[in-house]
């Protein structure tokens, strides 16, 4: 069954629309782990290198206006630590600072957003056509989401 045909058969209302500790504990951790999404997931991967903002719509394969993506990062060089987030007609550019995302607090902990442990971090990218510095800015938004440590997992009992 594709993600259309899935979506046509939710009723009036239903949306995908989760919060970034749900996007970082309950989908990218579980990919960067090799462990099981859940059926229906409306998160499919692509190279974000390779394709162009307005082609996007029609990768994801839903109807909505915002769409979840999962991509690896890709060097500038090989033996550098910057990324490549250039496409064939512009680049992806960072925006502000990054934003930590934090993980769901403990039962017998504080629910204050401090008390809670930093488990992934979010950057805001804009998509420039042309090369940069010249780039002209659109409005193609981005939020790229990463793991604090990627080889540490979430603390499991602290979300269902």
């Amino acid at each position: 069954m594709t993600l259309r045909e899935i979506e046509s058969t939710l009723p009036p209302g239903f949306r995908f629309f989760p919060s970034d500790e749900e996007l970082v504990c309950h989908y990218l951790h579980k990919k960067v782990a090799n462990e099981r999404i859940a059926q229906g997931s409306t998160l499919v991967e692509v190279d974000l290198h390779a394709r162009e903002p307005w082609e996007l719509p029609e990768v994801a394969k839903l109807t909505a206006s915002e769409w979840y993506f999962f991509s690896f990062r890709d060097r500038k060089y090989a033996t550098g630590s910057r990324t490549n987030r250039a496409t064939k007609t512009g680049y992806w550019k960072a925006t502000g600072k990054d934003r930590e995302v934090r993980g769901p607090a403990a039962a017998a902990a504080s629910s204050s957003s401090s008390s809670r442990a930093v488990v992934g971090m979010r950057k805001t990218l804009v998509f420039y056509q042309g090369r940069a510095p010249n780039g002209v800015k659109t409005g193609w938004v981005m939020h790229e989401f990463r793991l604090d440590s990627p080889h540490s997992a979430p603390r499991r009992s602290t979300y269902s």
